[in-house]
């Protein structure tokens, strides 16, 4: 609770927060506010934003980019959460087993995400996409499989600095399980700095799967902001409302879960959270 009340207190946090409060709104509102299927036809190519049943425009086939936006928002979202989630299973997982164990198989383990990071994530995810396919799940994957490595080097650190203290200790003396171990007594006490970088690979999943979008590896049958910017980027000079209006959606988004990010590592943070409440 009182952490709560100190997230509440931070300003930028609560910015974040709200902007990215909007954009889930209009992510879940989608098929209310914009009935029609965001592919179809509604109105005369080109139009200007303002236009009647056109508060964005429209783009180079008569579609309404109001609506593409609103449902590119899903698509964003699912995949940043999911390819997320999938990053945080896989690091932790691997972070886990070398902060607690040691030795050998720590370095198995370090060998491992040393691997993936030499070489570019955004380059590795181009490749998975390119060889298995460029569906929903397929992109949620790819981007889970480059995003894990700094979230297993800081689990991985985590656990170092946690396995020797008293109460860890004394639990493996009590004769319980490791895995008992892990979950009961460090991965609670290691979880703050986890779920801030958490949040964070969440942003830069969007950016990723709006690049690969632009790109033409995203799903084809998913609307989505990058490969709105991606079709518009040829009539850019003629109809910039095209690429302003979903590239000011990925901005915003991106920067929304920035600033919830920063508030919630001020939050978690003992030192600086101290300094918030007495503020």
């Amino acid at each position: 609770m009182d952490r709560l009340k100190t997230f509440l207190r931070h300003p930028t946090g609560m910015i974040g927060l709200l902007i990215l409060g909007a954009v889930v709104a209009l992510a879940v509102l989608a098929p209310t506010l914009f009935p029609d299927d965001p592919w179809d036809m509604v109105g005369a190519p080109f139009q200007p934003p303002g236009s009647e049943g056109l508060p964005l425009g429209s783009d180079m086939l008569g579609r309404n980019v109001a609506a593409g936006i609103a449902y590119g928002a899903r698509v964003s979202l699912t995949i940043g959460v999911a390819s997320t989630l999938a990053a945080l299973f896989i690091g932790v997982t691997i972070g886990a087993i070398a902060g607690y164990f040691g030795g050998k198989v720590d370095d198995l383990m370090m060998r491992i995400t040393e691997l993936f990071q030499t070489i570019p994530g955004f380059v590795l995810a181009i490749l998975l996409v390119a060889t298995i396919g460029p569906t929903l799940t397929n992109v949620i994957i790819s981007i889970g499989a480059v995003s894990w490595p700094p979230l297993a080097r800081l689990t991985r650190a985590e656990f170092l600095r946690l396995r020797g203290r008293e109460f860890v200790q004394a639990a493996v003396c009590q004769g319980q399980a490791p895995l008992m171990v892990v979950l009961r007594h460090i991965l609670p006490n290691a979880v703050s700095p986890i779920i801030v970088t958490g949040s964070l690979t969440i942003a830069t999943a969007i950016l990723i799967e709006s690049a690969l979008s632009f790109l033409g590896l995203g799903d084809p049958n998913m609307m989505s902001w990058g490969l709105m910017i991606g079709a518009s980027r040829t009539v850019i000079r003629q109809a910039w409302w095209m690429s302003v209006f979903p590239g000011v959606a990925i901005l915003l988004t991106v920067l929304a879960i920035n600033l919830v990010g920063e508030g919630l590592n001020d939050t978690l943070n003992p030192r600086i959270a101290r300094k918030v409440r007495t503020a």
